[in-house]
């Protein structure tokens, strides 16, 4: 019995017999190596039958060595960053072997090869990647560090020289401009990307708002008070949010850890919360007045939330040069608007010191930004927030050393679970485990599958 048919310009002959199935090319392939190549596949009875490969092994052969595993495979950015040639170098001995006939051989050669490879990738990546978290992680604590400092020296710039913290953000915002030329060295556009700049925007306006209605709040309760209700609302919605609009999750032991560093935020506005009640005021004038600053340092933590995931969804397009701009000329706009409405006097600096206090402040606040943008590249908003409550300990201690004055037990509880939360949360992420390399496989494995590339 013998049939032709036409299969892509070629002639196909193929002779059935009772037990051997040959088939017959007429024409060149670009994939066979001679004219005429004859595919034998042993029936059952016949010698070396056991020994040939099953349908199902050759279909996975075949799928392994087709154009289109070898079109993705080149497209996944892990292996085009370590070792693209070793896979080259696999990929050719896998062809070679289909012309020679030699499958089985060869692509057990190739497997092994493949896994050499794949080694070489997770030591390659978890070096690459625990580099770049420590640098991430110094930045965020050194952005702690800086915002501690703005606190203490908003504080002595109130106290000592009578500079309202509004008029304090305004000439931060102004001096931040000279951040414009970050972009402009680098060729881009200060408003951000074409397609980018409603969001770019949304997000410069968001973060105003919320510098805004937090130095607004330190008119009506005390800069250690909204500073530590600011933190906490910022990381307990920047979690919230980032679920409900990027769909980021936290691991289980991310969570537990931030539920201890605010349980420890909230001891230490217990003593606030002590000291006003104990007070009993009977003017109602001042109970609204602190109820006011108190809303405001919320309302201010939710408008942080709202930045940080907003320049979150925006950390492929936009730079930090970039986002640090839009931050000062959006500031510049608001927070004249708030020294307007709160009717906030204007008390210029009269002496050196206080130009340097205000300078000071300035350099403060730009390496704040700059740790905090660059960590939301990386970590999760609700993270890169919760390292900042380190915020809180430190400004403690720059105050017992600039304005004298004793913590409280509570605060001295909730400054040590802040401090153990976060340096809970870097060792999890920066030392070793006893499963590392199960750990970075699995992470390697997740990275290859994603359909982010």
């Amino acid at each position: 019995m013998e049939s032709t048919h036409l299969l892509g310009g070629s002639k196909k002959r193929v002779k059935i017999h009772p037990h051997t199935v040959t088939a017959k090319y007429a024409t060149h392939t670009p994939y066979a190596p001679q004219p005429g190549v004859h595919t034998h596949f042993p029936q059952p009875g016949d010698d070396g039958y056991d020994d040939a490969p099953s349908f199902e092994d050759f279909g996975s052969f075949v799928e392994e060595t087709s154009d289109k595993k070898q079109l993705t495979e080149s497209r996944k950015w892990p292996l085009t960053l370590f070792g693209s040639r070793h896979n080259d170098k696999d990929t050719a001995h896998k062809l070679q072997t289909v012309g020679g006939g030699e499958g089985s051989e060869g692509s057990a050669k190739a497997a092994k090869g493949s896994g050499k490879g794949v080694g070489e990738q997770l030591a390659s990546f978890g070096e690459a990647s625990v580099s770049a978290s420590r640098l991430t992680w110094v930045g965020l604590l050194g952005a702690a560090l800086a915002h501690g400092s703005l606190i203490v020296l908003t504080r002595v710039a109130s106290e000592r020289f009578s500079l309202g913290p509004l008029f304090l953000l305004l000439v931060r915002s102004i001096v931040q401009l000279l951040s414009l030329a970050v972009p402009l060295h680098r060729g881009e556009n200060p408003f951000g990307p074409e397609g980018y700049r409603l969001r770019l925007l949304c997000y410069g306006i968001a973060y105003s708002l919320s510098l805004c209605c937090a130095y607004s709040s330190l008119t009506f309760v005390s800069p250690g008070n909204a500073t530590t209700t600011w933190r906490l609302a910022t990381t307990a919605l920047s979690a919230t949010l980032a679920f409900l609009l990027l769909e980021e999750r936290l691991g289980l032991a991310d969570g537990i850890t931030i539920a201890a560093g605010l349980c420890g935020l909230g001891l230490v506005l217990l003593t606030a919360v002590d000291d006003t009640n104990s007070d009993s005021p009977t003017d109602p004038a001042v109970f609204w007045r602190g109820a006011f600053g108190w809303s405001l340092s919320a309302l201010a933590g939710l408008w942080m939330a709202l930045a940080l995931v907003g320049y979150r969804s925006l950390k492929e397009r936009v730079g930090v040069g970039t986002a640090l701009f839009t931050v000062s000329w959006t500031g510049c706009l608001l927070a004249p608007a708030s020294l307007a409405l709160l009717q906030e006097g204007w008390s210029w600096p009269m002496s050196v010191e206080a130009w340097l206090l205000v300078l000071g402040l300035a350099a403060c606040s730009v390496v704040a930004f700059l740790g905090m943008t660059h960590a939301l590249t990386r970590l999760h908003p609700a993270l890169v927030s919760a390292s900042q409550s380190l915020e809180i300990p430190i400004a403690m201690l720059l105050h017992l050393a600039v304005l004298p004055l004793a913590p409280t037990a509570p605060e001295v509880v909730g400054s040590v679970m802040v401090i153990l939360s976060v340096g809970w949360l870097v060792a999890m992420k920066l030392l070793p485990s006893r499963v590392g390399g199960r750990r970075q496989r699995e992470e390697y494995e997740e990275i290859l599958d994603s359909p982010i590339k």
